[in-house]
């Protein structure tokens, strides 16, 4: 990553002020399969943080370092043999505004023709 794309972006990754902090406070502890790495502080202060590879969306951090990083749990998956259970279904990012979004039948975004129900309204007609 360019230095200019930390100055100037936080979207992309780290900012120039999260790699000063990160350098002088931070102890890696983790990386986990989309390459995010986290990091909890070295002076006792409690803090953890994700440093992303690409792309700053909370999406891309997967079940078992979100619950490290919102301290629901005090180990991280690196140091614990973390299997999820047959009923965990693998992560997926966050597709909303993406051409791959979900579009249920009936939604104006799909361009299909929604079909007719049982339950549809039928307007009253005066006799």
């Amino acid at each position: 990553m360019s230095l200019l794309t930390e100055i100037f972006t936080w979207w992309n990754g780290q900012t120039i002020g999260t790699r000063l902090f990160t350098w002088r406070k931070g102890r890696l502890v983790g990386e986990d399969e989309q390459g995010n790495r986290y990091y909890t502080s070295n002076d006792g202060a409690g803090r953890r943080w994700v440093i992303y590879n690409g792309e700053a969306e909370a999406s891309r951090v997967p079940p078992d370092w979100h619950g490290w990083l919102h301290k629901t749990v005090d180990t991280p998956p690196t140091e614990e043999n973390y299997t999820p259970f047959a009923w965990q279904k693998p992560h997926k990012p966050n597709l909303t505004g993406t051409p791959g979004a979900y579009k249920p039948d009936g939604s104006l975004a799909n361009r299909r023709e929604r079909p007719r129900v049982t339950g549809d309204y039928d307007a009253w007609q005066p006799e």
